[in-house]
């Protein structure tokens, strides 16, 4: 088994990569059931023809929900690993009595027709 960080060798009982510390099934430079190397946006290994998913993804719908109903509190970013907005969302929504709000909606709508789809890890949000 190789490290998709780094394309070292780990163990098969090994948690983590000796050469670059990486926990195994981590990153996205190498398939995670051959070890060969992949293109960061490619679907399928093209050396043991496995579907390359991110595993533990987000759900697109779960986080579109959380925008429309709790999108004024960040709620939904949070989810998504997006601290800092989330934060800003929270602020921004006590600061102005609620009428900052809109931008969760709105941001809740967008991730629920597609145009917002990787959470903070860059990991591509399920259906």
């Amino acid at each position: 088994m190789y490290c998709r960080n780094c394309g070292g060798e780990i163990d098969t009982n090994a948690k983590i990569c000796i050469k670059c510390g990486v926990e195994k099934f981590k990153g996205t430079a190498f398939c995670h059931n051959c070890g060969n190397t992949t293109e960061g946006n490619a679907a399928i290994c093209t050396n043991c023809g496995v579907e390359l998913k991110k595993v533990g993804g987000k759900s697109k719908m779960v986080a579109g929900i959380l925008g429309l109903l709790l999108g004024g509190l960040g709620v939904h970013r949070f989810y998504l690993g997006y601290m800092g907005i989330g934060i800003l969302q929270l602020v921004l929504t006590f600061v102005t009595c609620g009428i900052s709000s809109i931008w969760g909606f709105i941001e809740g709508i967008l991730i629920l027709i597609g145009n917002f789809d990787k959470d903070a890890d860059g990991n591509s949000l399920t259906d």
